[in-house]
């Protein structure tokens, strides 16, 4: 997959992940499990790669194209 995220997306992707993964450990009840949606944030983030970024033609990676 060519990247598509460049590197303060790739930092405030990763940051927003921690963050709400967080809310596993921070709140109580059903609720909590809302934390898990910092999987997505956190694994785009880490792979440097977006799929909707790629349907949209979007791209905030430096290099032209991405990089491999």
């Amino acid at each position: 997959m060519t990247r598509n995220i460049g590197g303060a997306d790739r930092i405030l992707r990763i940051v927003l992940g921690l963050v709400l993964l967080s809310l596993l450990f921070l709140l109580d009840g059903n609720g909590r499990w809302w934390g898990l949606i910092g999987l997505v944030p956190l694994a785009t983030g880490l792979a440097a790669t977006c799929p909707l970024y790629s349907i949209f033609g979007l791209n905030t990676c430096p290099a032209k194209g991405g990089r491999p």
